[in-house]
């Protein structure tokens, strides 16, 4: 029998499975309850920010009708008086009867420039306005306690030649009320051209606006304003701000500088919604902001974050709480259907505990039914015998696979072994340097590279690349060495030990398999090159005292394709201090990690960088570029390069 699991276990494993569950379904709870919260937010923001604008709307289009119905009386009355001049009778008759038919305005007057009207007076300005009771009364403004010409309803159109709506004041001397004037200039036509004569105004009290927006109300504590074209506010809920501090001042008391910048965007004529915390109630507030286009104010309402989302934060809290509720009952059940669910495995973790330590001898607990857990069993046992057939054939495969791999090393040794790797070749040969590396993709590879003197006089040198990779390259390039070495002692011309080599490897080619290579005959004594190539990419010419080019190659096929090929030998002469650049496409081919090219390019431009450098510093610096190209990428391709520095004679 089985040994049964501590306690401890059993409840652990219960604990872990209704935990995990648990936690799977608080996750997906939690999730759809932010995004449900989320959304509830934003669609509650939109709600709101539509009917503040609204609201915002309504309050501008009525003060807009109010003061555009206002500005077209004292248009017509500046017209008419530039068109012909009533006598003062008649004109306080005219500006009477405009006062008491347009309920809309509190007062107005023609207000003239001095000894315009009459001859004999300064002052001329009959006002007519609304009393506490309603009636209209005149009243004669000028004179040294109401100097009207320094008056600001009365300086500014005349300044600016044009129509405008002053600041709100307290017309003390006048009205004595809070309002705002609407002025009109008009002119007398002369010979001379038009002369200001004075300003027709109409006046309203704002006394009715600022009472109908301080009361506007959203939800318990929001409010709107209104603030003049310079910020100062003209209708709050706080009448101790009204007339009496502004927006900038505010902003400045209570160092906020988000306040500022909305004051700015407010009296330059913009509109939106703004986040910022209120001066009125202290809260963090949603502001929406018009202008007023005629008088250039603007209006604001204002609602507190808090109040906004009230109903979402206690739906959220109330399905929280009914949320946690359910938790505690899911983990209840969970907890105990999970026990249930885990008391028929405890049989086979002995099992399966002696089939890790290695025991695969060890019997299962017998199958009852035909369940998941019966079916889990039968898998194990399964499981175990296959695992015991693996093993063995694991054991003779990793023998096979650790005798391929000695044997690759071993080939890979002997491949090597086969290049010449003694540098400086010819230690008492001053008359030319040499230097040559091959990296291989893999274990072994199909570049190649010799070089050996012919005689005294005359060096002997070659770079080539099979097809293909891997043991069959290497063992083509193996012939195709021992070939070029054998032939080329005969003493023969480049071109004749190409043909002579080609149809060698043609013989008996069944894999179809072929070579690249270039090579080169140097006359040590006087620096001439004779050169042949069979399908070998350009080497580079560098030259002393010019630019890196490529070597102008002739005409000819890879060997090992078609049999009595004839090949062509080319002449050029080396200048003491010229060097010879021979390389395979494993290093123009080298790929980045972004799939691009090294490039023929970028091979001539960093030999030409280097272009005074040695023969092994030369080969050393090129590949070192063609690693930091390739970085992580494996490398595909065998790389080798080989540079020839031909001194002269000393």
């Amino acid at each position: 029998m089985t040994p049964s699991p501590p306690p401890h276990r059993r409840q652990r494993l219960s604990f872990r499975l209704a935990l995990f569950i648990l936690t799977s379904t608080t996750i997906v709870f939690a999730v759809a309850f932010g995004y449900n919260y989320r959304c509830s937010k934003d669609l509650v923001l939109k709600n709101v920010r539509e009917s503040a604008a609204n609201l915002t709307e309504s309050l501008v289009h009525r003060i807009e009708t109010e003061v555009r119905g206002v500005e077209q009386v004292p248009q017509y009355v500046a017209l008419r008086l530039e068109k012909e001049q009533p006598s003062g009778p008649l004109l306080a008759s005219m500006i009477r009867d405009l006062v008491t038919e347009n309920p809309d305005i509190f007062g107005s007057t023609a207000a003239f420039e001095p000894y315009s009207m009459d001859p004999g007076e300064r002052y001329f300005a009959p006002y007519y306005f609304r009393d506490e009771t309603g009636r209209v009364t005149r009243s004669e403004l000028g004179g040294d306690a109401y100097d009207y010409f320094h008056r600001d309803w009365y300086g500014i159109p005349r300044y600016l030649e044009r129509a405008v709506w002053s600041e709100p004041y307290f017309d003390e001397g006048g009205g004595n009320v809070l309002m705002s004037t609407y002025s009109v200039p008009f002119y007398q036509w002369t010979a001379r051209g038009r002369r200001f004569r004075g300003v027709v105004t109409a006046d309203i009290s704002l006394e009715a606006l600022v009472g109908s927006i301080s009361a506007v109300s959203l939800y318990d504590t929001g409010y709107a304003f209104l603030v003049s074209r310079n910020g100062l506010f003209v209708a709050h809920p706080d009448h101790d701000r009204i007339m009496r501090e502004s927006v900038f001042s505010m902003a400045e008391a209570m160092d906020m500088p988000e306040l500022r910048r909305i004051g700015r965007d407010m009296i330059r004529g913009g509109e939106g919604f703004a986040d910022f915390v209120s001066t009125h109630t202290g809260k963090p507030s949603l502001l929406c902001y018009a202008p007023v286009p005629a008088t250039g104010w603007s209006v604001g309402v204002v609602i507190p974050e808090e109040e906004i989302y009230a109903d979402v934060v206690f739906l959220s809290r109330t399905v929280s709480m009914i949320g946690g509720i359910g938790f505690a009952i899911l983990l209840l059940v969970v907890a105990v259907i999970s026990r249930s669910i885990t008391k028929p495995l405890r049989s086979l973790v002995d099992a399966t505990g002696q089939i890790a330590k290695g025991n695969l001898e060890a019997s299962m607990p017998r199958v009852r039914v035909n369940d998941e857990v019966g079916q889990l069993s039968t898998s194990v046992d399964t499981m175990r015998v296959a695992l015991k057939r693996y093993i063995a054939d694991l054991t003779e495969t990793t023998k096979a696979k650790e005798r391929i791999e000695s044997e690759l090393k071993i080939a890979r040794n002997i491949q090597m072994s086969f290049l010449p790797k003694h540098f400086p070749p010819f230690p008492d040969r001053h008359e030319m340097d040499l230097f040559a590396t091959l990296e291989p993709a893999r274990e072994v590879g199909g570049d190649l590279y010799d070089f050996f003197l012919l005689d005294e006089d005359h060096l002997f040198f070659l770079v080539g690349d099979v097809s293909g990779k891997g043991v069959p390259a290497a063992l083509f390039m193996a012939v195709t060495k021992t070939l070029m070495k054998g032939i080329a002692e005969q003493s023969l011309e480049p071109s004749e030990v190409l043909a002579k080599v080609n149809n060698e490897l043609c013989q008996g080619n069944e894999s179809s398999m072929f070579v690249t290579l270039f090579c080169g005959q140097l006359n040590l004594r006087d620096g001439s090159l004779r050169y042949s190539n069979a399908g070998h990419n350009p080497p580079l010419l560098l030259e002393r005292g010019r630019a890196p080019r490529w070597l102008p190659l002739p005409p000819g096929l890879v060997l090992g394709v078609v049999e009595d090929m004839d090949f062509e030998t080319r002449q050029r002469t080396l200048r003491p201090g010229d060097k010879l650049l021979v390389y395979t496409d494993g290093v123009t081919e080298a790929m980045s990690p972004d799939r691009e090219l090294y490039s023929d390019e970028r091979l001539l431009e960093e030999a030409r960088v280097r272009a005074s450098a040695g023969p092994q510093d030369l080969v050393a610096g090129i590949l070192e570029t063609v690693r930091g190209f390739s970085d992580s990428e494996p490398q595909t391709d065998d790389i080798t390069l080989m540079a020839l520095l031909y001194r002269g004679k000393s």
